[in-house]
């Protein structure tokens, strides 16, 4: 099964920038509704963003104005683009997202996740 694999973590200082990047580890036909998640040390996993297969988007109170997630469906590749990074916003972020295994074959999927620590 295809997984989706996250990419772009790391240790950054309060206000600086971070993109992170979602994309499926083998072929697959096409990506549908997108979304990043984070869990920070001893916090259950919250919805950060997400984004339908028409590009809206939703975010968390807490990182709208500061977070802008995009799509590029030609990779079939998810982005999430982190500006303004407080020292809350760290945690160990996931991708999750429906993909189509053919034109009426979808199956969902997690990734591994990748750690985003932001010092103050």
């Amino acid at each position: 099964q295809v997984q989706l694999v996250e990419s772009g973590g790391g240790l950054v200082q309060a206000g600086g920038s971070l993109r992170l990047t979602c994309a499926p580890s083998g072929n697959i036909f096409s990506i549908d509704a997108m979304g990043w998640y984070r869990q920070a040390p001893g916090k259950q996993r919250e919805v950060v963003a997400t984004i339908t297969a028409g590009g809206r988007t939703n975010y968390v109170d807490s990182v709208k104005g500061r977070f802008t997630i995009t799509r590029d469906n030609a990779k079939n590749t998810v982005y999430l683009q982190m500006n303004s990074l407080k020292p809350e916003d760290t945690g160990v972020y996931y991708c999750n997202g429906v993909y189509y295994t053919s034109s009426y074959t979808t199956e969902n999927a997690w990734g591994q996740g990748t750690q985003v620590t932001v010092s103050s």
